[in-house]
């Protein structure tokens, strides 16, 4: 569960004056309890909602640990909820999701196509680049968000140019991965 976001309606107030599309909230879900991922999409679409209410746009992340013995099972269940929760958004509210790459392939097409999600987008979670882009190319509609994935292979040592080098193929693979 998140810990309490002191002033939250003031920091979403400043953030709609300074032109802010949306915020994230992150959880991390390491085992498939039914209980304890309904009470974090629960968490999760309680903030969503304040934070709709700011006239911003709610990044709802519930990461699973890939390295999770129960990965798909509590993959299955965060979809679930997550498809129970939307109907409790207003007609014309729409959130964003950011998902730990799943184990099957295009698990997330629902979500995807859903009426009331701007987009999906995929967490590298502690994949390497290279099983991050695979997965993602295999799941159509969603696109990276990579932090990990996208720093593998930087490193303060190299020059202006290595580093440049490195970043740009990187940016290009992820890319590339997004659009298949």
């Amino acid at each position: 569960m998140m810990k309490p976001i002191p002033d939250l309606g003031e920091r979403l107030a400043k953030a709609k004056g300074n032109g802010i599309f949306g915020t994230k909230m992150r959880s991390v879900i390491n085992f498939a309890n039914t209980d304890g991922v309904r009470a974090i999409v629960d968490q999760q679409f309680a903030l969503a909602r304040q934070i709709l209410a700011a006239e911003l746009i709610p990044i709802i992340e519930p990461e699973i640990d890939i390295h999770s013995p129960e990965k798909s099972a509590a993959e299955a269940m965060l979809k679930t909820a997550i498809l129970e929760s939307l109907p409790t958004l207003g007609a014309d509210q729409r959130v964003m999701l950011k998902l730990s790459l799943p184990d099957v392939d295009d698990f997330y097409a629902t979500l995807v196509s859903h009426p009331r999600i701007v987009r999906v987008l995929a967490l590298s979670g502690g994949y390497s680049r290279e099983e991050a882009n695979a997965r993602l190319a295999r799941n159509h509609g969603v696109i990276a968000s990579f932090s990990r994935a996208l720093t593998q292979g930087l490193s303060v040592d190299q020059t202006d140019a290595e580093f440049d080098a490195v970043l740009d193929q990187s940016i290009r693979s992820i890319v590339q991965a997004s659009r298949a």
